[in-house]
């Protein structure tokens, strides 16, 4: 495997000034796309919710090829109980949560009081080749200053020829702690 490095000032997108630059398979790499906006494809707000579901082809939802990317994002998680933590599960085609993974997971901390900085990569919250669900932050407590907020990615959701990709990055104030964690999610669906 090589690694390709590319200077961004050297594409030369003129003659498709409306197009942008996609990436595809082909030997250079590169194709021009239609150029848009994001779209949104539903908000699922949680109130006194355990469990939010987001399936493709129910409620409107769009989880397929459509799209290259998906974009997901957490405002303001606030769990009514201590000790409760935000996961991730994905379906392979079936009706149940149990497409294998291999994830890998990094944290990194800081004191709200400027001291006890340090990353981290936390091995107990990997996946490797399970079917489980993925933990997305440190154990969140109900205190009226613990919560999370974040965003994650889903690339080629429904790819049967590359792997999915998830990348997810958050902030959490748990306790005394402000914590800024990592997950990069390599899912075969």
């Amino acid at each position: 495997m090589a690694i390709s490095k590319f200077n961004y000032n050297s594409f030369n997108v003129t003659p498709v000034a409306s197009k942008a630059l996609a990436f595809n398979s082909d030997a250079d790499g590169f194709t021009t796309a239609s150029g848009s906006s994001m779209i949104l494809i539903k908000t699922l707000t949680a109130s006194s919710s355990a469990t939010l579901s987001f399936v493709d082809g129910s409620s409107d939802v769009v989880l397929d090829d459509t799209y290259p990317v998906y974009k997901f994002e957490f405002i303001n998680i606030h769990p009514s109980a201590d000790d409760t933590g935000l996961t991730v599960g994905f379906r392979d085609g079936s009706t149940a949560y149990d497409a294998t993974k291999t994830t890998t997971f990094f944290r990194a901390t800081h004191g709200e009081d400027g001291s006890s900085g340090a990353v981290a990569y936390v091995t107990g919250a990997d996946i490797a080749q399970g079917t489980g669900f993925q933990r997305l932050d440190n154990d969140m407590g109900a205190d009226a200053d613990q919560c999370m907020s974040g965003e994650m990615f889903l690339y080629n959701p429904s790819s049967t020829t590359f792997v999915s990709i998830l990348c997810q990055e958050q902030v959490q104030v748990d306790q005394q702690t402000v914590l800024m964690t990592f997950l990069w999610l390599v899912t075969v669906m």
